[in-house]
């Protein structure tokens, strides 16, 4: 793998190496393949992810261009976390917040358990369990979480850059089906404090918006959460102590996040860490560089439980950071607890799923072979 090869990076067996060699340059530097600003160091990413003007979107570009009068446009461009301003991400942001701040994490562990429990071992495992933990915890059926998984699978597919034609169809088919079974669970009464009665007290939600969010925390759970309990796994795999798996989890977010790269788009001229980026430059955040940064976590290389003082940029910072991360981790811990035995120590075998955003690893069922 080549130093700055970014984007194959993401599903190399160990791309930290390559990440540290641009962590020890500029802190910001352009990378004219990628025709992008490349930031390696925490603190500078901490930065660019709270200043205003390093937006989640292109300004010309909202929506991207493939998806443009699609269903699967009209879902992306609802999403609270692929806009700006007051109006669009702001208000309604605070209140998702304070939706899924009030979960009930010992019932997400409930659906978490009892999906790891149904799923069958095999590669589809880390994908589906939390799509499914997180349709039990929306109040799905028990009979339409397989088909709600699939859905998911099919839509996140679709949204990836470079998706094929074939791809694309089987998303838009999903978007339908999920906004169409979306719509069908809102006009269902929904039980006082749940997670939906909580969402649609949230200020500045449409009802479009309002569905596309909600879908919105099934498809973040199908990459970002399947990355974390997929990379916990690698981990336990690897030798970590399983006697805590809840550290186990909160250090593989540092050492081996889900969420590799994110991006932001210069809305103006705006100045970081003294290189002026002009409008409409492209900026990548390497989030995976950021945890082994020593100046952001002593004895950053090594995988260890007892971090009092762990930091970590996987599940975002400033105003876009994740509002779920908490019911994330929740999944990933009790999934591990339904699933873990010490026999997978040595049976346990996995690739990378390619991918330019999120190292997710892919398990091979027992005896080999992939599904």
């Amino acid at each position: 793998m080549e130093p700055l090869d970014l984007l194959q990076a993401v599903s190399h067996p160990d791309p930290y190496p390559a990440y540290r060699t641009l962590r020890e340059g500029p802190p910001v530097v352009f990378d004219p393949r990628l025709q992008a600003w490349i930031v390696t160091r925490a603190a500078t990413i901490a930065r660019a992810l709270a200043t205003p003007a390093l937006r989640v979107r292109p300004t010309a570009e909202p929506v991207p261009r493939p998806l443009v009068g699609t269903p699967c446009g009209e879902w992306f461009g609802q999403l609270v976390r692929m806009n700006d301003g007051p109006d669009r991400h702001g208000t309604p942001k605070a209140g998702l917040e304070r939706a899924l701040a009030a979960v009930d994490l010992a019932s997400v562990a409930g659906h978490a358990r009892r999906a790891a429990a149904a799923v069958p071992w095999g590669p589809a495992w880390s994908f589906e369990v939390p799509v499914r933990a997180v349709a039990g915890l929306l109040g799905f059926d028990e009979a339409l979480h397989a088909d709600v998984a699939r859905w998911v699978g099919d839509l996140v597919s679709a949204i990836a850059p470079g998706a094929a034609a074939d791809t694309l169809a089987r998303g838009q088919a999903a978007a339908g089906a999920l906004s169409e079974r979306m719509a069908a669970l809102l006009h269902t009464p929904a039980r006082a404090g749940s997670v939906v009665a909580r969402v649609q007290a949230a200020d500045g939600l449409s009802q479009a918006a309002l569905r596309a969010n909600l879908v919105g925390l099934l498809s973040q759970t199908h990459d970002a959460t399947a990355g974390l309990l997929g990379n916990s796994l690698v981990a336990l795999a690897r030798g970590a102590d399983a006697g805590d798996l809840g550290a186990v989890v909160d250090e593989t977010m540092r050492f081996d996040p889900p969420v590799q790269n994110t991006r932001r788009f210069a809305a103006e001229p705006v100045q970081l860490d003294g290189v002026d980026l002009p409008a409409g430059a492209a900026v990548l955040l390497v989030l995976g560089a950021a945890g082994r940064d020593p100046a952001f976590n002593p004895d950053p290389d090594t995988f260890r439980l007892e971090r009092p003082d762990r930091r970590t940029l996987g599940f975002g910072w400033g105003p876009h950071a994740c509002p779920g991360s908490s019911i994330a981790r929740a999944i990933a811990v009790a999934a591990l607890a339904e699933c873990w035995q010490e026999t997978l120590r040595d049976s346990l075998r996995w690739g990378y799923r390619p991918s330019v955003n999120a190292r997710i690893p892919v398990f091979e069922r027992p005896g080999g072979g992939w599904r």
